[in-house]
């Protein structure tokens, strides 16, 4: 078992080891995650509920998530974890609200820096997670582009001639096919989540997305009739 301890956190072999019944690894995942709570119940009225309570309500759908977590799935697990803890939260508390009980005036623990560096790193993975799903909806080879160009693999970022390459086109044509790409990714059907996420889901911001697609297509055509 020493060896199955010494696995990566973030990866997905402690998380098969958790949910094999492994308390080191349920353990070891409890802690790295235990923020994320302390993170959400900074944000959420508890009602009637104390802290205490729903701290506990916290770290039971965070358990459920260690268990329920499938890596394979392209979801970061703080964002899946995140979810079900908001979930379970706003049930008890609406139970509780249905109560005829009187609320608890009780404030977060002050760890005001520690709370918004976890806000942000978890915010920062569900959009990541979020841009993810969007680019695994483009054809194959403008999903290659752009989780190549932007480094989404976590690689280098590829030059328009590294990735023309790859593909056997011009570097003149890698970029067409990245404008492509961009058209296709500002459709709301593949970026409403993500705006919303990334505050860009304003009437504004669809409407500069549109006129920036719209600049593309024309030249596209103008290009064609040379």
């Amino acid at each position: 078992m020493s060896e199955v301890h010494r696995l990566d956190p973030d990866g997905p072999a402690i998380f098969g080891c958790a949910q094999a019944g492994c308390r080191v690894c349920q353990d070891s995942l409890l802690r790295r995650h235990e923020g994320l709570i302390h993170c959400i119940l900074h944000r959420q009225a508890g009602g009637c509920l104390s802290y205490a309570e729903l701290l506990q309500e916290g770290r039971i759908a965070l358990w459920r998530a260690v268990l329920g977590f499938d890596p394979n799935r392209g979801v970061a697990f703080s964002t899946y974890a995140g979810i079900a803890i908001e979930r379970r939260l706003w049930q008890v508390v609406g139970r509780a609200r249905r109560q005829d009980c009187r609320p608890h005036d009780w404030l977060p623990v002050n760890r005001t820096d520690q709370l918004e560096a976890v806000a942000d790193a978890w915010h920062r993975a569900r959009v990541h997670a979020a841009l993810l799903e969007a680019v695994a909806h483009l054809p194959d080879r403008l999903r290659t582009i752009i989780v190549a160009h932007y480094s989404l693999d976590g690689q280098a970022p590829g030059t328009w001639q590294a990735i023309g390459q790859r593909l056997g086109v011009t570097k003149a044509r890698v970029g067409q096919l990245h404008q492509e790409a961009l058209v296709l990714l500002r459709l709301p059907v593949f970026s409403a989540y993500l705006r919303w996420l990334c505050g860009q889901d304003s009437r504004a911001a669809y409407a500069r997305s549109l006129a920036l697609s719209r600049t593309w297509q024309r030249r596209k055509r103008g290009r064609a009739r040379r």
